[in-house]
């Protein structure tokens, strides 16, 4: 049986997006992925096409406020920047709660290439991560 991971960011827009796709993207055959948000707005169009460049395509996800998942149990919850942490501290149906905190690439300003170097940073932040804890079982304790 897979195990249920949830990224939790406050828009659900871009660093817990990138996550889910990635996790399910790279390990879909042990862990079903997901993402919510304290706060959910829409997938920021620089997230797709960071993606794309690696070859996920996270075009079909959408964002989704954590009520949705409400009742739902996961085997891991991770919140991904610190407001989401501080918005909830406590997810009741999972098994395990961790905390990785993510520089949020929506904050930031500048040119259109300057922004997209910074989503390009954090996902391979949030890649990195995910091939470090997941590919060598780390989420199975």
């Amino acid at each position: 049986m897979k195990k249920r991971v949830l990224f939790i960011c406050t828009h659900n827009s871009a660093r817990s997006q990138m996550a889910e796709g990635y996790l399910r993207a790279r390990y879909g055959d042990r862990y079903e992925a997901y993402s919510a948000g304290t706060e959910a707005r829409t997938v920021h169009p620089a997230a797709i096409a960071v993606m794309r460049e690696i070859g996920i395509d996270i075009s079909g996800q959408h964002a989704k406020p954590l009520s949705d998942l409400a009742g739902t149990e996961m085997d891991l919850v991770v919140t991904v920047c610190d407001s989401a942490k501080a918005a909830c501290p406590f997810y009741p149906w999972t098994k395990k709660t961790l905390h990785i905190a993510f520089p949020d690439p929506a904050a930031v300003v500048g040119t259109e290439e300057h922004i997209t170097g910074a989503f390009r940073d954090v996902r391979d932040e949030i890649t990195g991560w995910i091939e470090v804890f997941f590919g060598r079982g780390d989420s199975d304790d």
